[in-house]
């Protein structure tokens, strides 16, 4: 009986990839966990610290050391851009393909008649000479406006007024005609459709969207579902795993965002609570895969809001430390990221940067993974760990671990 726990600190990077100048201008300067640093100087994680944190960032801080006996590395993002929902699908094991990036603008009409046809009522918006939908009264259907410009677009609504179920349908039409990276249907109860429509922001004058913080979704009765494009659930480490019988657990966003048809997935926002239900669920699991993603990094992250990035780690350090005395012999809990997003940099997009790997095994010390080529090593190591096949991507580290 094993457990492979992996927390994900959404957001959460360590320095630029070297491929950022080209890939994405302006992310060459981008450091998550540096700025934090320099805003904060006398900042103290003690057990991420004692993870090698430091070891992985690659220099001291004025209250952080090296730690001599942490297991470390970092991982580079092989999928495009800087995306959360990619980066956990290359964390489960899928080799990324590149979306048509594509502004809502040049896909409107296309997909207003596709939800005409669908016999849906569809209202077109104008701001600035910029379109996006209002669709069946509630659901705006517009740009993300919060991650890579592009690459998604958003169904955002108020969930008192219509159903979580109604406007995944209208998503899932929206999926049927778009080549973006992700359709995302979300919403949450306590808000009004004038809560959405003053949240509308407008970016580099060609992206019309509706921002997630500001409209109030994530505050309560939070329901999200991503859709996503050229991914294949049947290669990733969840599904293979299940068909293993290994039980597979996600809590967090990645509950919304991976496929877990046979598993156990809870949607959870605010980071004590859901790493209050990782720690039930390692006190009560006595073997399976957990998988947890800290969603309000991000959202920090998004808000440029780097004291609350800040809280926010502290938060998910204390409770990283009620879980590694939770642990057994044959346990491992490893914690990582899936992107950057540096809440100085002066934007509200994600960043292109190398990510931490930090690893906890008793009785195993001071192994340096190195830097890993894609985040799928770690779906891979995963899938050794239970001595269960291969996802389609990735290398394992696992022999390094035992």
């Amino acid at each position: 009986m094993k457990r492979f726990i992996v927390i994900v600190l959404d957001g959460f990077g360590m320095g630029a990839m070297k491929d950022a100048k080209e890939v994405r201008p302006g992310d060459e300067i981008a450091n998550t966990f540096g700025s934090i640093l320099r805003d904060f100087p006398d900042i103290r994680f003690p057990n991420l610290e004692r993870l090698g944190l430091m070891n992985a960032y690659g220099r001291e801080s004025q209250c952080m050391k090296f730690s001599p006996d942490a297991n470390f590395g970092r991982a580079e993002l092989m999928h495009w851009g800087a995306d959360t929902f990619m980066g956990h699908q290359e964390i489960m094991g899928t080799l990324p393909k590149k979306p048509v990036a594509q502004p809502f603008q040049e896909k409107v009409d296309i997909i207003r008649e596709h939800l005409l046809e669908k016999n849906h009522k569809v209202e077109v918006r104008e701001t600035a000479g910029l379109r996006y939908l209002l669709v069946d009264d509630y659901v705006t259907v517009a740009d993300n406006i919060d991650a890579d410009l592009g690459m998604a677009y958003n169904c955002t609504a108020p969930l008192d007024f219509i159903s979580f179920e109604k406007e995944l349908e209208i998503g899932q039409h929206v999926r049927e005609v778009a080549t973006v990276n992700r359709i995302i249907p979300f919403g949450g109860t306590g808000t009004t459709l004038q809560n959405l429509l003053d949240a509308e922001e407008v970016r580099e004058g060609k992206y019309i969207g509706i921002h997630a913080v500001k409209s109030g979704s994530y505050n309560e009765g939070y329901q999200c579902l991503h859709l996503g494009y050229g991914v294949d659930k049947n290669v990733q480490a969840p599904t293979i795993l299940t068909d293993a019988c290994v039980p597979v657990v996600l809590f967090g966003k990645v509950a919304d965002i991976v496929a877990n048809d046979g598993g156990k997935s809870v949607s959870c926002v605010p980071t004590g609570e859901v790493l209050d239900l990782t720690i039930e669920e390692i006190k009560t699991r006595k073997n399976g895969f957990i998988c947890t993603n800290v969603q309000e990094t991000d959202l920090a992250g998004h808000s440029q809001d780097a004291d609350w990035y800040r809280r926010l780690l502290e938060i998910a350090d204390e409770k990283i430390g009620e879980m590694i005395p939770l642990l057994g012999e044959e346990d491992i809990l490893l914690v990582m990221a899936d992107h950057g997003n540096d809440p100085d940099i002066g934007h509200n997009k994600h960043t292109r940067e190398n990510v931490p790997l930090l690893v906890y095994k008793k009785g195993i010390h001071s192994v340096e993974l190195g830097l890993r080529s894609s985040l799928s090593d770690v779906g891979a190591t995963v899938c050794d760990f239970f001595g269960k096949g291969k996802p389609q991507n990735g290398v394992s580290f696992l022999e390094k671990l035992v």
